[in-house]
Parts: C-alpha cells; sequence; structure tokens
C-alpha cells in the first residue's frame, strides 16, 4: 500500500512539474515571452500607389534645381510611380518655358518672375506650388575696385540671367544706389562664356549665380566675391529676395491633386536632405551625378550657398507678392505686366 502510495505521489509531483513548464512556454507570436509591441512607422515607410500615373518634372541647372537633386533620384520609388517619373535638367528658363507651354512637362523649377510671367501669357495655365531658392546671384571681380553696388558705374559687368530675375534684380539695385543701368556697360551671355571672359582677363567683373560663380572662384584664385546680391537687397531693407520656385500646369493640378500633394511633400523631403550637413557629402555626388554642377567638389563648395528653401501656402504668396510689387515697380514687363492673380498661388484661397 506504501508502494502504490508513494508511486501515486511521484507521478502527481511530475504532472505539476509539466505544468509548471508549460506555462514559462512564451506565447505564439512572442519569441521571447515578452509583452509585444508595435514596430513604428514613419511616413516615409508609407509609399503612395500611384502605378498607372505620370508626371514630368524638369530642374533649371543650378541652385533652383540643386534641391530636387534627391528627388529626382528617389523620386519613382518614393512617389509610388515606378516607370511614370521622368525627370530632366534643363540648361535655361526658355527652355522649361516650351516644356510648359506645350504639356510636354507637368512640374517644373524656374525663376520667379518666370513663373509670373508665364502664367499671364498662358491666362494662368501656370501655378507656383512652392518657393524654393532665395537670393544666389553674386558679383564676383578679378580686382579690387568694386565694393558696392555703387562702385558699378562706369564698369564692364558680364552678366548671365537677362530677361529672368538676375537683370530685373541688378537694375532694381543700381537705381536704389543712385546708378542709372543705363551706366554700365552690361554685356548678357550664357554662364559659360561669362566664366570664359574671366578666366582669360587680366581685370574684369561678372554676375552669376551659384554654383556657376563658385565653379569660377575654383578656377580661377584671381577671382573674388566683391558684393553678394542678396547682402545688397538686404541692405535696402527689403524681404527675402525668392528667386526659385516649382510650378505646376493648373490642368495637371485640377486632374492629379493627390499626386501633387505627395510630390510636394516628398520635395520637402529632398530639401530638408540637400540641405543637411550630415548628408553633404552625398548631396553633392547626386548634384554631381545629375549635372546640375560640374563635379562633386564645385557641389560640396556651392551647397552650403545655395540658399535652398521649402514655403508654401500662405507664406509663399505673401512673400512673392511683395516681391513682384518691387519688381512690377521697376518693370511691370518683369512680372508679365502686372500683379498675378490668387489663383496663381496654389493652395492658397
Amino acid at each position: 500500500m506504501k508502494k502504490r502510495t508513494s508511486i501515486l505521489s511521484a507521478l502527481l509531483c511530475l504532472a505539476m512539474v509539466f505544468s509548471l513548464l508549460a506555462g514559462c512556454q512564451p506565447k505564439e507570436g512572442q519569441p521571447d515571452g515578452s509583452k509585444s509591441n508595435p514596430p513604428a512607422v514613419s511616413g516615409s515607410q508609407s509609399q503612395p500607389d500611384n502605378q498607372g500615373k505620370t508626371l514630368r518634372f524638369a530642374a533649371l541647372s543650378g541652385p533652383t534645381g540643386m534641391g530636387a537633386a534627391w528627388l529626382m533620384k528617389n523620386g519613382a520609388e518614393e512617389l509610388g510611380l515606378g516607370d511614370g517619373f521622368h525627370t530632366e535638367i534643363m540648361a535655361d528658363n526658355a527652355a522649361i518655358k516650351d516644356a510648359l507651354i506645350s504639356g510636354s512637362v507637368d512640374v517644373a523649377s524656374v525663376a520667379t518672375n518666370l513663373a509670373a510671367t508665364l502664367s499671364a501669357k498662358t491666362e494662368g495655365s501656370i501655378q507656383v506650388l512652392a518657393v524654393n531658392t532665395l537670393g544666389v546671384l553674386q558679383i564676383l571681380e578679378k580686382g579690387d575696385s568694386v565694393h558696392s553696388i555703387a562702385d558699378l558705374k562706369g564698369k564692364t559687368l558680364y552678366a548671365f540671367g537677362q530677361g529672368a530675375n538676375p537683370e530685373y534684380v541688378l537694375n532694381y539695385l543700381l537705381t536704389k544706389n543712385g546708378v542709372n543701368p543705363a551706366d554700365v556697360d552690361i554685356q548678357w551671355m550664357p554662364a559659360q562664356e561669362v566664366t570664359a571672359k574671366m578666366t582669360s582677363s587680366e581685370s574684369a567683373i561678372c554676375m552669376l549665380p551659384v554654383p556657376a560663380a563658385t565653379a569660377l572662384t575654383m578656377k580661377d584664385q584671381g577671382v573674388r566675391l566683391a558684393v553678394s546680391v542678396n547682402d545688397a537687397w538686404e541692405e535696402l531693407g527689403e524681404t527675402s529676395l525668392p528667386q526659385g520656385c516649382i510650378v505646376v500646369r493648373t490642368d495637371f493640378a485640377k486632374e492629379n491633386p493627390e499626386l501633387v500633394e505627395a510630390f510636394l511633400t516628398k520635395y520637402e523631403e529632398s530639401i530638408q536632405f540637400m540641405s543637411d550637413e550630415a548628408n553633404h557629402e552625398e548631396a553633392a555626388k547626386l548634384v554631381a551625378e545629375l549635372a546640375i554642377a560640374p563635379n562633386d567638389k564645385v557641389a560640396a563648395q556651392a551647397l552650403p550657398h545655395s540658399a535652398l528653401t521649402f514655403v508654401k501656402g500662405g507664406e509663399m504668396k505673401e512673400m512673392l507678392e511683395n516681391y513682384f510689387a518691387i519688381l512690377f515697380e521697376a518693370d511691370p514687363a518683369s512680372i508679365g505686366g502686372a500683379m498675378p492673380y490668387d489663383s496663381f498661388y496654389y493652395g492658397v484661397g
């Protein structure tokens, strides 16, 4: 009887042990038996699905295109467009203007005054999405005779940007500094020709935007920064100098509102990436790879001076209206003959 009781007790003990062991096993879905936490999901991990749609984007070579480099490289995936995302770097405003008018480009980075002029000439077929570049113009000299805008009187100036912001900003600054633009021999030519004139001369003065200005000072160490146009602008007590912006064809925006909003979100992320010092080396390589700057060394030097920004909505409207009012006062033709309507400003009103 005692033997039978001992066996029964042993069996009960074993059962209790197995029960305890079973209770210690992790539940299904919790390998370590700890409480599970949902994974953190960032906005960039959730990609929009725009398969079957097409977005054609053109960036102007130079500062107005620099902020878009990350997006141009990654936009197909980031926007969920796959093969429907097409990008192109264009050499001048005229090429992008023709592409927007013909409809071969949907979204583009252009000079701000060109955006206003184009909208006026096409009866509102173009809207501005955001300001993407502030003042990047520089007066450079091979010599030491120019230290202010007023010092340009009676001089020859090789300059890039006729018919766009550079021409109107320069004329405004000359006038406000007591110099008649006619008293300066301004010779307008492509940036490459300006660079050639400077490097082949013993003494010369020019106006170029970053990164072309950066490339010139790196190529010819005899060339110095004489005047920052942006500084000269601010010395007059003016507001920001918005030189570049992103525009969209109005019809495209109406037909693809969600895609346009997604593009704006990713464009802002692109500006942030290209501006972040932690990404400086990679950003410079992207700019060079896309031929926005001659090489990564020039891009690396130019990026900190490229005045990249992202301003949309009401703040964008106020910034541009202040700037356009100045241009209109100086020369109404510079913005198409009249101040833009409220409908020009995407997402406002």
